[in-house]
């Protein structure tokens, strides 16, 4: 049987993107069963973009919960074995849904599947690509050897992808039974909740199969809320992982080191978000727990680096 995936698309004022989200989907080359858009209670014509489409796109709107609710929603309400998701300001290139849907077919050992993106600005410029842009990835390419395939399932591999992941949302396939068992995305967390969810699907997976070429485009906003508030969203960013890092006792090795690792990096991010606004002290204490639960060079080193500006 073909595999049948349902794509969700939540949305919330987003009616000047959606319709290109909508098309991309649209305009695969392994159609999707059913695409799912969530209206996180938008005030703008969002409703209205998404009735243009009648039959094609299934509508459900909800009072404003935040992206984890509404992709859990759809989630719940999909009929595919498999899930797919997009960001209403994002979109797919034609063969996203295909390479991974003939993959599965092929190999039904893999738990999940990811792949490469681009990273695009408003002006359509592109910035890069997520996987040379990380370790993990670049890591994942020299393995592939030109390959457009290539499983992910050795530990160090496993560690550096949770520590720092390529792919994004918009590229993970997950069976939407495991998605469901999982409890979906964290309610409660505005930012890193996909990494939140990711990386327990990591923990019980052992396969993971990735695609070496851009399966989508990631839009970067200059004026986005990161951008606009880097101390709040540095803060929110350790506060999520590190509820992520208490679930994490019982995970496999791998994936607790990597999520040591990735806490590590969002504390010096969130130091060095203080220091340029002139919170030294307060920078300095972001950073001082790392000496506690990850001690070593990299840590003093922090530290270190801190204290001299």
């Amino acid at each position: 049987m073909a595999t049948r995936f349902s794509v969700i698309i939540p949305a919330y004022n987003s009616a000047s993107t959606l319709a290109r989200a909508i098309d991309s989907v649209l305009g695969q080359n392994h159609p999707a069963q059913e695409i799912i858009v969530v209206d996180d209670g938008s005030s703008d014509e969002t409703p209205a973009v998404a009735a243009r489409y009648g039959a094609k796109v299934r509508y459900i709107r909800q009072d404003n919960a935040g992206v984890s609710a509404a992709r859990n929603r759809g989630a719940h309400a999909a009929s595919g074995d498999w899930l797919a998701f997009l960001d209403a300001d994002d979109w797919y290139y034609p063969d996203r849904l295909k390479l991974h849907a003939e993959w599965i077919q092929e190999d039904s050992t893999l738990d999940f599947l990811t792949g490469d993106y681009e990273y695009q600005d408003d002006a359509g410029n592109l910035l890069g690509t997520s996987m040379a842009q990380h370790a993990a990835g670049r890591t994942m390419l020299a393995k592939a050897r030109g390959r457009l395939r290539v499983v992910m399932d050795q530990p160090h591999e496993i560690q550096a992808y949770v520590a720092d992941h390529f792919g994004d949302t918009h590229t993970l396939s997950v069976p939407r039974a495991l998605f469901i068992e999982l409890g979906g995305y964290p309610l409660g967390y505005r930012v890193c909740e996909d990494v939140h969810f990711l990386t327990r699907l990591v923990s019980r997976s052992r396969r993971i199969g990735v695609i070496c070429a851009p399966l989508g485009v990631y839009l970067i906003h200059q004026d986005s809320a990161t951008r606009r508030n880097p101390v709040a969203a540095q803060q929110e960013n350790v506060r999520t992982l590190t509820a992520l890092e208490r679930l994490a006792r019982n995970f496999p090795s791998p994936v607790r080191l990597g999520i040591k690792q990735r806490i590590q990096d969002a504390r010096y991010n969130l130091a060095c978000a203080l220091t340029r606004n002139g919170q030294r002290s307060a920078a300095i204490r972001a950073v001082l727990p790392s000496l506690v639960s990850n001690p070593g060079w990299r840590s003093l080193r922090d530290v270190l680096s801190l204290l001299k500006g």
